[in-house]
């Protein structure tokens, strides 16, 4: 791989990462954009189901759902950023210069409605918005702006001096080189890859965080991990059923065919996140199993894709989609402004990697997107301009022999146990503890081989213990059990909802 220097490195290619290259393209910078990515299923973009969420005709409603949603702790200056550029980012990026044909009733858009949501206000297209998106977005910044784009070419390290970031040091095909840049934006998305079911794919290593923290950069809000209530985990693996089919009238009811959520939430199934996932591991755990019931509506006409899916890995949807809390969002990261301006010098974070502080202690639904558009035009904007300086490059050593194929494997396999069971939907003090200590450990094996190979699955796998490692330790700094991060012993002394009766 050679050497290189661009104006803006953009690191990460979903809809956050696309946003930045094309809003610096655009402001005149020669953009570089690298990601571990070779299709765009592989990016978390493409994942996404439910859709953009937009203000439509009543802003102060929209940011007053996203701060209910968060129980009160939602940056308030942040929320007010999304509010206020929501429509403009959507209509002239995503409509009107993309392409995006989101979907429509009659002449209007078809706007859905989603848990916590007071009024329908999400544009979708089928279930599957985040391909219907990415796939354009990334065709257009591809064939109709200079932006240079990098495939499976991950980041290793960033290459940082005295409090500022100069670039990165990107690996492609076992090969390794540093690009100077004027200005790093870190898109890397999500966290999936740290427990064993999660709606990511699996190259979320959280590798963005990981090299941030490792160079000096604040991070914020890492205890909160959202687990999304609906997933549905076969032989195959973890697809999501989207939020929304539960706001087109979807029921949770458990293994005695109780629908269950009225007892927990006024809002039953619409109730926010981690409502609905802690009341599903719940029922599942005393019953045996929860389903979603969509017989009360056309799932097959509403949701062609998703009913799809369900055929593809064998489950008949009529009798019910059996389903599970997996993880699904990172609410914290890289501690940034509102033009995702990191603590380092010309470092920048947007979408699932930053904390902007939109989210507080748990996201309101079909945000994400919304955020890493917003957050991805705002900070690409910013970061053009900033003049390109280097230095000395760290020095990467390969003097040892190759680890075993299923050395990342086990070792993966022990942290994704450690976090499933101590840093999970529900954690404990001891717990917490126990997990701090194993994953310390894990940490230390870790570094020691990074020290004398250079692997992208060793640096991925350092990435994963390093954010695991501060999720485990600012979820034992945090006593206040709030949103995702729900402590088993603040809420002891809860009652326990009355058995729920049939409906």
């Amino acid at each position: 791989m050679n050497e290189r220097e661009t104006d803006v490195l953009v690191v990460g290619a979903g809809i956050a990462g696309l946003a930045a290259a094309f809003a610096a393209d655009r402001a005149g910078a020669d953009v570089t954009l690298a990601t571990k990515a070779e299709r765009p299923e592989e990016a978390s973009t493409w994942w996404a189901q439910g859709g953009i969420a937009v203000t439509r005709d009543d802003p102060d409603q929209f940011k007053q759902d996203i701060i209910d949603a968060s129980s009160g702790t939602a940056d308030e200056a942040a929320v007010d950023v999304l509010v206020e550029d929501a429509a403009e980012a959507v209509r002239e990026v995503l409509v009107e210069t993309v392409g995006i044909e989101f979907d429509t009733e009659g002449e209007e858009f078809d706007y859905g409605r989603e848990a916590a949501h007071e009024e329908p206000r999400i544009l979708h297209v089928n279930a599957e918005t985040g391909k219907h998106i990415h796939v354009p977005f990334l065709n257009y910044v591809a064939d109709e702006t200079d932006v240079e784009i990098l495939e499976d070419t991950a980041a290793l390290e960033l290459l940082r001096h005295e409090g500022q970031v100069y670039g990165a040091l990107l690996e492609q095909d076992g090969d390794w080189a540093p690009t100077f840049a004027g200005s790093t934006v870190l898109a890397t998305g999500g966290i999936g890859a740290l427990y064993p079911n999660s709606t990511n794919p699996e190259s979320a290593t959280g590798d963005g965080v990981a090299m941030a923290a490792l160079a000096g950069a604040d991070v914020a809000n890492m205890e909160f991990v959202q687990f999304h209530p609906t997933a549905c985990t076969t032989d195959e693996g973890t697809f999501l059923v989207s939020e929304a089919v539960r706001g087109e009238g979807g029921l949770l009811r458990n293994a005695d065919g109780t629908r269950f959520m009225p007892e927990y939430h006024e809002d039953a199934e619409l109730a926010p996140r981690d409502v609905v996932a802690r009341a599903v591991k719940s029922e599942r755990e005393e019953t045996g199993e929860v389903y979603l019931d969509v017989s009360t509506f056309d799932f097959a006409g509403h949701f062609p894709e998703l009913a799809v899916k369900c055929d593809e890995n064998g489950i008949d949807w009529t009798e019910g989609i059996p389903v599970s809390p997996a993880e699904h969002f990172l609410c914290g990261g890289v501690d940034v402004d509102e033009y995702g301006r990191a603590s380092l010098s010309d470092l920048y974070a947007v979408g699932e990697c930053s904390c902007t502080g939109v989210h507080g202690a748990n996201r309101l639904a079909s945000t994400s997107l919304l955020e890493g558009l917003v957050w991805g035009l705002r900070a690409g904007e910013d970061a053009a301009g900033s003049d390109i300086d280097r230095i000395e490059p760290p020095e990467l050593l390969e003097r040892d022999p190759d680890l075993p194929s299923n050395f990342a494997r086990q070792k993966f396999g022990r942290l994704q146990r450690v976090m499933n069971e101590q840093v999970g939907i529900e954690r404990s003090t001891d717990g917490l503890k126990r997990a701090q200590s194993v994953l310390r450990r894990l940490k230390g094996e870790v570094d020691a081989y990074v020290r004398t190979r250079t692997s992208r699955s060793l640096y991925e796998l350092r990435s994963a213990s390093v954010v695991a490692l501060l999720i485990a330790r600012a979820a034992a700094e945090n006593e206040q059990s709030v949103g995702c991060h729900y402590l088993t012993e603040a809420n002891s002394e809860a009652q326990t909802p009355e058995p729920a009766t049939e409906q």
